[in-house]
């Protein structure tokens, strides 16, 4: 964990723009699948992960050292959870601005990938909710919360940009859900009524469905990594930019 850290307006900045440029990533690579093949749904889910696991990548190398590359408020709840016994860790006015600012970034996303491609605005009408959907966001999110601070607690943060963005572009394919994993980014995808959109009724069983896996992923995470509350603040990789920057 670094010693010095971004002022809390330049962190909300951070996360508000990478929030958005990943739904953004997500829903437009979604239109320009189904837009360059319309009748082959595994390709299109093809196109749409490997986009979104290399823009992940991207945003994260980006914009990490300033906040840390939460762009997700399960990963920002747990930081602050972990944190609190070490002193480490958002504080909790900066837990509530970065879900905040994720969130309404998530939804400006959606909005900029539908002008892109002049698609009509539009609450997305896709239902996503089964049983084996919501178990896969319960693995999906439990993946990524122990990932990301399995390796902030073993030093290992500058691994964390690919290996997030590989790990959710191959839970797009080995989770039922396609692995949204992210409460932020499932609000953002409502206001898209394309491929990557979802139903506004399947959002609270989703958003349901990554509070367990968060909670899964954070006990695994202390089992495993009993001191992982040190490393808190470091993830999903260490912010180092300083006020003077």
């Amino acid at each position: 964990m670094t010693s010095h850290r971004s002022p809390l307006l330049r962190q909300l900045a951070s996360e508000f723009l990478g929030t958005g440029l990943l739904v953004t990533v997500v829903v437009g690579s979604g239109i320009a699948a189904q837009n360059l093949s319309p009748a082959d749904t595994g390709l299109q889910l093809l196109e749409n992960s490997t986009t979104t696991a290399i823009g992940l990548t991207v945003l994260i190398l980006a914009l990490g050292p300033i906040s840390g590359a939460h762009f997700n408020p399960v990963v920002s709840a747990v930081d602050w959870v972990l944190g609190r016994r070490h002193g480490a860790g958002l504080r909790p006015v900066e837990l509530a601005g970065f879900v905040v600012v994720q969130i309404v970034g998530a939804i400006g996303g959606a909005v900029l990938a539908n002008a892109m491609f002049e698609v009509p605005a539009a609450i997305a009408t896709t239902d996503r909710v089964t049983t084996g959907h919501l178990l896969g966001e319960v693995v999906a999110t439990a993946g990524l919360i122990f990932l990301i601070f399995a390796l902030a607690r073993s030093d290992r943060g500058a691994w964390a940009a690919p290996a997030v963005g590989a790990y959710i572009g191959a839970a797009y394919w080995f989770t039922s859900s396609t692995s949204f994993a992210n409460p932020a980014v499932t609000i953002g995808r409502v206001f898209s009524d394309t491929f990557a959109g979802i139903a506004p009724t399947s959002v609270l069983p989703y958003i349901g469905a990554q509070l367990v896996g968060a909670a899964v992923g954070a006990a695994l995470i202390v089992l495993l990594y009993p001191l992982v509350g040190r490393a808190a603040g470091a993830a999903v990789i260490p912010s180092s930019i300083s006020s003077t920057s």
